[in-house]
């Protein structure tokens, strides 16, 4: 890895006139070092399961393995499907199958038997028309209950849960394994807080588990914690935790959450294309190469921290200096490294990556799954 001194900062990468930007760059050693610590906080590896819309990169996915990492999440049935074909053995979709995605789900599980594929239902009318579907495909489908902690984007509250469980017991296309939780909203900066609050919403789970599981011969599985929340669950017992974001890090969680350990792994390069009278310069560095979802900054450039963005179009980023800055204004050509704030839907908008190794550039990763359908 490169030294991180004044003269070679560890980002800076040796050789960049054939490097075309806007680019996404991945350091390969600071990416095993995330996973590395992830491993460390949870002890366990077994309990891990990490959410792969962060990357969308079957090489990721197999260093995720490779550390004996083997249970994943996922958002699309193409991440799943990048998943199976790298035979993955456990693959949970964190969404509902709703309209022509079933038909998709059956071929997928039926095309890849070696992996054991499950979704998230929350509402019995939906649980009804898939019940229907699978006995009609001759297949048992397995699933999680997605249950609403309190972020109000899916799920069913817990006090319903028991009633879904027991109509659905009832489905023969159906076997419900397990609970599902994100409790992304949990976003307090202070740790303490945090856990607290994380107490708080998982006493009701942890008894409705515990309650479901009574006539059950094996307990029902749990999966929960994002980025944010899952270092409060660690100590649970009998939980698997699911961020995500911890493989690449990004300026968001990094500002909010100084207590986890994690670091920025992957970069936007960009170039500057134009230095205008009033101030500002312009980057190739727009809303199609860099999320643009949250508001300013939405980038934080770590060879030019004093600068700000002035306004984000299509291909273009506008950056001045901040006010009372005694820097200067970078020139044309200048390469620019950025930390996104919000680095998932970032890797999205990129085709591939660059792998950087010892300060060189040695290969490059498909983010493969950035497309909504691969086969199926």
């Amino acid at each position: 890895m490169v030294n991180d001194t004044d003269e070679h900062p560890w980002y800076v990468i040796k050789e960049t006139r054939a490097l075309e930007t806007p680019a996404l760059v991945i350091y390969y050693d600071r990416l095993l070092a995330n996973i590395r610590r992830i491993k460390k906080m949870v002890g366990d590896d077994s309990r891990i399961r990490p959410h792969v819309k962060t990357s969308k990169m079957p090489e990721v996915c197999r260093l995720l393995q490779q550390h004996y990492i083997t249970r994943f999440k996922c958002a699309t049935i193409a991440e799943a499907e990048m998943l199976a074909q790298i035979n993955a053995s456990d693959v949970l979709l964190a969404y509902p199958l709703i309209g022509p995605d079933l038909d998709r789900w059956l071929q997928l599980v039926q095309r890849y038997p070696k992996t054991a594929f499950s979704f998230l239902v929350s509402n019995q009318q939906n649980a009804e028309v898939i019940n229907k579907r699978a006995l009609a495909a001759k297949t048992q489908l397995l699933v999680f209950i997605d249950i609403d902690a309190g972020m109000h984007r899916t799920g069913i509250a817990v006090e319903k849960v028991a009633a879904l469980y027991q109509a659905m017991s009832k489905m023969r296309g159906l076997e419900v394994v397990g609970l599902h939780v994100y409790d992304g909203h949990l976003k307090m900066t202070d740790p303490e807080q945090r856990q607290k609050r994380s107490d708080q919403i998982f006493a009701p789970i942890e008894a409705l588990r515990n309650q479901l599981s009574q006539k059950r011969p094996k307990s029902l599985k749990l999966v929960i914690g994002g980025s944010p929340s899952f270092s409060t669950h660690i100590k649970r017992i009998d939980t698997e935790l699911s961020p995500g974001t911890f493989v690449f890090w990004d300026m968001g969680y990094g500002t909010s959450f100084p207590d986890l350990p994690f670091e920025p792994a992957a970069l936007v390069i960009t170039r500057v294309i134009d230095v205008l009278d009033n101030g500002t310069c312009t980057l190739d560095l727009g809303t199609k190469a860099l999320a643009s979802e949250m508001p300013f900054p939405r980038v934080k450039f770590l060879n030019y921290p004093d600068l700000s963005e002035v306004f984000h179009s299509e291909e273009h980023l506008n950056v001045r200096l901040k006010e009372g800055s005694q820097g200067r204004l970078p020139e044309v050509g200048e390469l620019l490294y950025g930390v996104p704030y919000h680095i998932c839907p970032t890797v999205a908008l990129y085709d591939h990556g660059w792998v950087v190794v010892d300060g060189k550039i040695t290969e490059q990763w498909q983010v493969q799954a950035r497309r909504r359908k691969i086969n199926f």
